[in-house]
């Protein structure tokens, strides 16, 4: 365990440095700001694949599927390039919520802080049951395998993100029953108080709407990332990090989300990957360096495409 708890001590740490020191006071992030962080993240992401293959090497950490740190390494990079594929998802989706709210930019930090630190608790309870699922009961891959068949063909046929009506939603009218809600802002604040009476404010809206839509990502990317391994700590830490980097790569490609929509065929083309690999599990095991590359590939062709196809738009 101590190996858990220095890694969430770890967490927690960077996200009080993060809300205290980076960003005590709230202001504009810039792209070029956001850019740096997206790299710096990224960065420390890759480079704890290195601290994967120690922890296994030395055995400090327990490793129920006996993996050799080699093993244990790549599992660990191709679950975090699955799970930072899947937020970009996620980006759509809050760029909608903040719009339909009308966020102001300096406040859209605080809200995706505690956005995370919220999806943060959420991922690790729904990892927990994930993995104590397909240990008890084998059977379940097929189901997520299936699963995740459906969410690639539902994406292929259909664009839900684009009819998605924040104020629509069943969450914020559930919302408005329990707490009155004001379309004032103060400050950084998520409540106010009007006449004597507390109200919720906007920020506090769109925060609630965030943590819900991410448990409904998490349907889709936990499950994914369960085709790749079963190993507790792989799952887990490969998710914060994607996590911790989603709020920095949201400000740098909000501004620049339509320049990227053949992402949408790359994340398509990695669920019916995983999912056609839970399904086949039992009949033909993939080495684990070909999920590593096909995945990544995957991303660097939507990537590319995004970028050609967005050239040729602007010079017509």
């Amino acid at each position: 365990m101590t190996v858990w708890i220095l890694f969430i001590a770890a967490i927690l740490l960077f996200l009080a440095l993060d809300l205290g020191v980076f960003n005590k006071t709230p202001h504009v992030i810039s792209s070029k700001e956001a850019g740096k962080w997206t790299a710096i993240f990224v960065t420390i992401s890759f480079l704890f694949s290195g601290v994967i293959y120690w922890l296994y090497t030395n055995s400090y950490i327990a490793n129920p599927d006996q993996l050799k740190p080699t093993t244990a390494a790549i599992k660990y990079l191709t679950g975090y390039l699955i799970e930072l594929s899947l937020s970009v998802d996620n980006i759509f989706v809050i760029a909608i919520i903040f719009s339909s709210f009308k966020i102001p930019q300096k406040n859209q930090h605080r809200v995706l802080f505690w956005g995370i630190l919220g999806a943060i608790i959420f991922r690790g309870l729904m990892i927990y049951f994930g993995v104590l699922l397909i240990n008890k009961f084998s059977w379940t891959t097929y189901i997520f395998g299936a699963f995740l068949i459906f969410t690639a063909a539902k994406m292929l046929f259909t664009k839900e993100e684009d009819d998605f009506q924040p104020k629509d939603s069943i969450i914020y009218k559930l919302l408005g029953k329990i707490i009155p809600i004001t379309k004032t802002f103060e400050k950084e604040h998520f409540f106010i108080k009007i006449a004597g009476k507390t109200f919720a404010t906007p920020l506090f809206v769109a925060l609630i709407v965030i943590e819900v839509m991410d448990v409904i990502f998490a349907l889709d990317s936990v499950p994914a990332i369960l085709a790749i391994t079963s190993d507790p700590f792989l799952v887990f830490s490969s998710n914060i990090f994607a996590i911790l980097g989603l709020r920095s790569m949201y400000f740098f490609l909000a501004n620049m989300l339509e320049k990227f929509s053949y992402l949408e065929y790359s994340l398509i083309a990695i669920l019916t990957f995983v999912g056609l690999k839970m399904l086949l599990h039992d009949f033909y095991e993939l080495p684990e360096w070909v999920s590593l590359v096909f995945i990544a590939l995957s991303l660097l062709i939507g990537i590319v495409v995004s970028l050609k196809m967005s050239e040729k738009t602007s010079s017509k």
